[in-house]
């Protein structure tokens, strides 16, 4: 399955009609399988593979640390969504993401990744909302979309 970028946005879209967005079964719908492993070092944060075995219908695998909070693994998943999307040229035999989300790849990479996550799970359409509707605590937007509240804290304090 070969998905055009258009296509993939919508997909994304589709998972953002409420908080929190889910992950997995947006990995799923862009064709992705996750895989969370149990007994990783805590240091390794998650990658991305093409695999024939274990991907999903796109041929790609998401591996995340299954020792690790369910928010840093939501994160991790949505980063590793984002090398599928914007750098699948890259990937090759597998990005490997260290517990700084940091890869072989240039900076400028993982800080699109990064910020494609943060996009994913935190729309602004659905912060927004919520901050609307007067929840202005940076704690219980985090809890509400299940990240950390340095990302929330970051987030809400970045214009765009």
């Amino acid at each position: 399955m070969s998905l055009t970028y258009p296509e993939q946005l919508a997909i994304i879209l589709e998972h953002q009609k409420d908080a929190p967005v889910q992950t997995v079964a947006l990995a799923d719908d862009l064709g992705l399988a996750v895989w969370h492993v149990p007994n990783w070092p805590d240091d390794l944060s998650g990658k991305i593979i093409k695999s024939d075995e274990q991907g999903g219908s796109s041929g790609y695998a998401i591996y995340v640390n299954g020792g690790h909070h369910i928010n840093r693994r939501r994160f991790t998943t949505a980063h590793e969504i984002a090398h599928f999307i914007l750098h699948t040229e890259f990937i090759g035999d597998g990005i490997v993401d260290d517990g700084l989300y940091r890869s072989r790849l240039s900076n400028a990479m993982e800080v699109e990744a990064n910020k494609m996550a943060a996009d994913i799970l935190m729309p602004r359409h659905l912060l927004n909302h919520h901050i609307a509707n007067g929840v202005n605590s940076v704690s219980e937007l985090a809890s509400i979309f299940q990240v950390s509240e340095s990302a929330m804290s970051f987030r809400v304090g970045s214009p765009n």
